[in-house]
């Protein structure tokens, strides 16, 4: 069986909320690939455009003249930096910059907005009430200003359904033309399945049906998040404020699913034309007839977004389906909350997940005409595919494993998922732009260092109360680096302590290569504590970085 990757904030099923310390610099907005280039001598300026053009190992798009300046475009895929530096050693050339954007700002009139911390975080309080750090987002509001999606791009949101009476998802739903245009009760494109106008059902799966209704809520919760229509002057806005989402339904209300139905789920959305394929479900064993069903979207160009899953595992040593399939176009989503930790529920891997989104207290449609806060990497998983929807709007040429690619390179270094995915937080404004993220200021990992050694006996013993102290003269925060960090998880337990007494923060599991939490001042107590069951590895601390 199938089961949801997402619950209720007030259900209580899994804990939610861990603490961090984070924040992200601006980076200037600039057309893709395009660059300004001015040369120091004005005969080189004159030459042709052949000869530029070689000069450069550029395409000249453009001439400024008297200025000595060319516009140049070179393939969007090539880093920013990598090609300004290459530039700037053409002993000809005088000035190069990024060919900057300038506009208006472009924010929605949306009342519910300033409740969206994944969207814009400004250090708000969450649906529960617990501060943020500004910046934690996906960088939603530089985003907006380049594009806001398009109604042709479509995403397929495989799950409970969704709610195609809902105020704030019924102007952006997909549509079968064949069926709106055809007679009711025919099968008019000859699928199978009638009157399939805004998508399709298949929790009976060898009974399908053409009415995708949510009954659940979950499917319009994602759905409202990929692409709750923008700038209406009600409820809230999605990621991309035009889209087409078709409803592909295989959850019940239960919020559960077969097999057969996922199958038939995901060929249909392939079938259909469905660009993106969101994904916030999970279970199951290994299904090779799963895998070939996402290879197939695979061949058909889709980008395969899937939730990491939400149970606190490994998903490099213990794999979840269908988020570590090997199939090139999965791109695997796990949580974080507002203050830039990663869920205590989320699942990890430093290289089956591959990417971090907002996924704790986060509030979308639902069923009715209502909205809730939830949380989950179900939550977390359809800000990417709505970030997705943004990228085949500006470059409609990509694959989705194009897509996956700069999803991930793109993404923001943050200390809260250091060790736990390949890439970092997903960054709209960065990916639209194909630009490196600045390093964080706040992450301990780009502050100064000084060698610390501290470790328990491995493996350690029962009922261990150990305690260790650290500390660096004259610095105003300090975190301690685990070079190896191994005990039973939620059972055995390391807690750091201020100058105060104050209890700054805990950790537990499987950690290596891990700072700590941001400790305030030149001094932290480390406090180890351990029951008399399973007994582990333990931890190494090599250093201590410092600011």
């Amino acid at each position: 069986m199938k089961g949801l990757i997402g619950r209720a904030s007030k259900a209580a099923f899994f804990g939610l909320l861990i603490t961090g310390l984070n924040a992200f610099a601006a980076t200037p907005e600039s057309v893709p690939g395009e660059f300004i280039v001015k040369f120091k001598d004005e005969a080189v300026a004159v030459s042709s455009m052949k000869e530029l053009s070689q000069d450069l190992g550029s395409y000249i798009k453009d001439v400024i003249p008297g200025q000595n300046i060319v516009v140049i475009k070179r393939p969007v895929f090539e880093i920013q930096s990598n090609v300004m530096k290459s530039l700037a050693m053409n002993p000809n050339v005088d000035i190069v910059e990024p060919n900057f954007i300038y506009r208006i700002n472009k924010t929605p009139n949306d009342p519910m907005l300033g409740q969206l911390w994944g969207m814009i975080n400004t250090g708000q309080a969450d649906s529960q009430k617990r501060e943020g750090i500004a910046g934690i987002d996906i960088g939603a509001a530089q985003a907006w200003d380049i594009t806001t999606g398009s109604k042709d791009v479509v995403v397929a949101v495989i799950d409970t359904g969704i709610n195609y009476n809902h105020p704030d998802l019924k102007s952006n739903l997909w549509t079968n033309d064949a069926e709106l245009n055809g007679k009711a009760g025919v099968d008019d494109d000859g699928n199978g399945i009638i009157d399939d106008i805004y998508g399709a059902n298949f929790v009976t799966a060898a009974k399908p049906t053409g009415n995708p209704l949510d009954d659940h809520g979950h499917g319009s919760h994602c759905s409202g998040t990929i692409g709750a229509s923008g700038d209406d002057g009600k409820g809230l806005v999605g990621v991309a404020w035009n889209v087409r989402i078709m409803g592909v339904k295989f959850l019940s209300a239960s919020g559960s699913g077969s097999l057969d139905g996922a199958l038939k789920a995901i060929d249909y959305a392939t079938s259909k034309g469905a660009k993106i394929l969101s994904n916030s479900w999970g279970g199951g064993g290994y299904s090779e007839t799963l895998k070939q069903a996402i290879e197939r979207s695979n061949a058909a160009g889709t980008l395969f977004v899937a939730a990491a899953g939400n149970e606190s595992n490994n998903n490099d040593s213990n794999p979840t389906y269908p988020a570590t399939y090997d199939v090139p176009n999965v791109l695997s989503v796990a949580a974080i909350d507002n203050r830039g930790q990663i869920a205590s529920f989320s699942n990890y891997g430093k290289t089956k997940v591959h990417v971090g989104a907002p996924g704790v207290n986060i509030v979308s449609s639902i069923t009715g005409a209502g909205y809730d806060s939830w949380s989950g990497t179900s939550m977390a998983t359809p800000h990417v595919s709505g970030m997705a929807v943004l990228l085949a709007t500006a470059e409609p040429n990509l694959t989705g494993i194009e897509m996956k690619e700069r999803i991930i390179a793109t993404s923001k270094p943050l200390a809260g998922l250091r060790g736990k995915s390949k890439g970092g937080l997903a960054n709209a404004y960065t990916m639209l732009t194909n630009t490196l993220p600045q390093p964080d200021p706040n992450d301990p990992v780009n502050w100064q260092t000084v060698d610390v050694a501290h470790s328990t006996p491995h493996p350690y013993t029962n009922k261990s109360n150990l305690v260790y102290e650290v500390s660096v003269p004259g610095a105003k925060q300090i975190s301690v680096y685990f070079s190896k960090f191994d005990t039973e998880r939620d059972y055995d337990k390391v807690e750091f302590y201020d100058a105060n007494g104050k209890l700054v923060g805990n950790m537990s599991g499987k950690n290596d290569e891990t700072f700590s939490p941001v400790i305030d001042g030149e001094y932290v107590k480390i406090v180890f504590t351990s029951d008399d069951s399973v007994n582990r590895y333990g931890f190494d601390i090599t250093k201590a970085a410092w600011r």
